[in-house]
């Protein structure tokens, strides 16, 4: 994109406008987060189980005391050899996040379908610390649309952000976020699932880059992304005297 070069006083009015859309896109949120808490809930009746690190957990042990449970549908099936890039990229904003999310009554617990042991290994080579738990075996990942059996891929389209997604576009696993209610009686209500582009908002860095001067750079959604260890060294480390 080629970018005319003009005066200050110029730039300061040409700023001042689009200031006036920014306010407009930060009001619309505020609106659109208000719709989403108003948003009615449904009742959770299925019995779903966890493979834990500390053992079975049921989703009522997930909420860990607290009285909100939010899950990420991190892209990694069970036969896998890693999570997916991108949801990999979105953990890495989780960690530094969690103790200002536990003291807000919040708890957040990644959710995949691959057996636990691959889960852990994966975990400790990426270096996180957040919560992450297995589903292999229950039906939650299906139940809340981001899994899809083999039968159902060959079936033709799936719901997908619900809306029908061409199978050909479609694969086993998709991402997503679901959060979760426990009132004082201890009953469990589902209150909102964010599918495809609607967890960019919690990844730090693509906020970050919208500000900077080319923006995402990117040719398609997100394509520049890669697992935090599997990036060439930056010709600034590459050329530090301090190793």
């Amino acid at each position: 994109m080629e970018h005319a070069v003009i005066s200050r006083e110029d730039w300061v009015e040409a700023r001042k406008a689009l200031l006036v859309r920014e306010k407009e896109a930060t009001r619309l949120r505020d609106a659109v987060n208000r719709e989403r808490l108003a948003l009615p809930w449904v009742k959770v009746e299925a019995d779903y189980r966890f493979a834990t690190p500390q053992g079975e957990k049921s989703l009522s042990d997930l909420f860990d005391g607290r009285s909100q449970l939010m899950t990420y549908h991190f892209m990694l099936g069970p036969d896998w050899d890693a999570g997916c890039p991108g949801c990999s990229f979105l953990a890495d904003h989780l960690d530094g996040a969690l103790v200002h999310l536990n003291n807000h009554d919040v708890t957040l617990t990644c959710v995949s379908r691959a057996p636990l042991d691959k889960i852990e290994a994966y975990k400790r080579r990426m270096g996180w610390q957040f919560p992450w738990v297995s589903s292999f075996g229950s039906d939650f990942n299906f139940d809340f649309g981001v899994s899809f059996t083999p039968e159902q891929l060959a079936a033709g389209p799936v719901t997908y952000n619900f809306r029908e997604l061409p199978a050909d576009q479609a694969h086993d696993e998709l991402p997503g976020t679901s959060s979760f209610y426990k009132d004082d009686s201890g009953q469990i209500f589902h209150t909102y699932s964010s599918y495809a582009r609607g967890g960019e908002e919690m990844i730090g860095t693509l906020m970050i880059l919208d500000q900077a001067p080319l923006g995402r750079n990117e040719s398609s959604t997100m394509n520049f992304v890669k697992r935090h260890d599997e990036y060439a060294p930056s010709p600034a480390a590459a050329s530090s005297c301090c190793h």
